[in-house]
């Protein structure tokens, strides 16, 4: 497995020559009780219980290997790579039944405990430029194992989108000394258009611009750029719980099957990164959750137009999701 630089897009592409394995046996591997069937555990909550709530391992069938380095090199005008990075699986509960959205609020806030504290240790290793969390819900989104369950990825090169991202916030502030993404939202809850629900700290909205039906972003209201320092405090995360819990069951009220990317703030100690990068990130950038709701006959080809199509526009997507659900309660500015 090797990484492939894309020389126009400027996007890295994994390359593996065979074919993923089924999962074998009839246990799941991530149940309580079958613990040795994964690679050793990294974090367990409650800490050094066999009863834990949440506990985090390396992934199973790992896309990047940790050990080493990039050893990036050139095969004529090509770049490629070693796989280097950090892929982790975070087991939400001990119930192989029961998803995100229906766990307590508390259950939901340790989640994001596990979340803060693998960012924050990964983030650690100069080696990575970027450490993120993913959720594949539904065989749809290429949800791989069944028990419920998070993604952590650590990578030494940011991802495209998330770099377009930077640069577009980095533009921005250079002109209006302004988050970007916090004039976006302010809008959003003046207009009160796109906007599923909101509460003193986190505010969730269907993007202007949103590539599929019902995608929505979820974000807080005063500015900051790393999830992992925002959420540090377990009052922060258990009100995100609440909040993250509520959008996601208004979601899975139209579809269970979604994509959920955590955007957050590249690592600015990463050796690779150039010196002077990252000079306003601390007031440019802003964090936020993408949801990516998969309603396959709602869909058209990305490749039609070259472009993305939306069947449904995210004001009416708004609408059907602030009726979906028990409404939360909201303030007015």
């Amino acid at each position: 497995m090797e990484l492939r630089k894309d020389p126009i897009t400027m996007s890295w592409v994994i390359v593996e020559d065979s074919e993923v394995p089924e999962h074998d046996g009839e246990l799941c591997p991530l149940c309580p009780g079958q613990e040795a069937r994964t690679p050793q555990t990294i974090y367990r909550y409650p800490y050094e219980n066999p009863n834990w709530q949440v506990r985090v391992v390396p992934h199973i069938r790992p896309i990047y290997q940790i050990e080493g380095d990039g050893m990036r090199r050139a095969e004529g005008l090509y770049d490629k790579m070693k796989n280097l990075g950090a892929h982790e699986i975070v087991v939400e509960g001990r119930d192989h039944n029961v998803p995100l959205s229906k766990l307590s609020d508390e259950q939901v806030g340790h989640v994001l405990e596990a979340y803060v504290t693998r960012l924050l240790d990964l983030k650690k290793d100069r080696r990575f430029r970027y450490v993120t969390v993913f959720r594949n819900q539904g065989a749809g989104a290429g949800q791989e194992l069944e028990h419920p369950h998070s993604e952590i990825t650590a990578t030494s090169f940011i991802p495209r989108r998330v770099g377009y991202e930077l640069r577009s916030s980095q533009r921005y502030y250079k002109v209006k000394e302004r988050c970007l993404i916090c004039d976006i939202l302010q809008q959003e809850l003046t207009q009160q258009i796109r906007t599923v629900e909101y509460d003193s700290q986190f505010a969730a909205f269907c993007p202007f611009a949103a590539r599929v039906p019902y995608e929505t972003w979820v974000l807080p209201i005063n500015h900051h750029c790393a999830f992992e320092e925002d959420l540090s405090a377990w009052e922060n995360q258990l009100q995100f719980a609440r909040f993250i819990k509520s959008v996601l069951q208004r979601i899975e009220s139209v579809t269970g099957t979604y994509h959920l990317v955590l955007h957050t703030s590249p690592n600015i100690n990463a050796k690779f990164d150039r010196t002077g990068n990252w000079l306003t990130l601390v007031e440019d950038y802003h964090w936020h959750f993408e949801i990516l709701p998969v309603l396959a006959s709602k869909s058209k080809s990305y490749s039609l137009k070259e472009v993305y199509y939306n069947s449904m526009p995210p004001e009416t997507a708004a609408r059907e999701l602030r009726e979906a659900g028990v409404p939360s309660l909201v303030f007015q500015y």
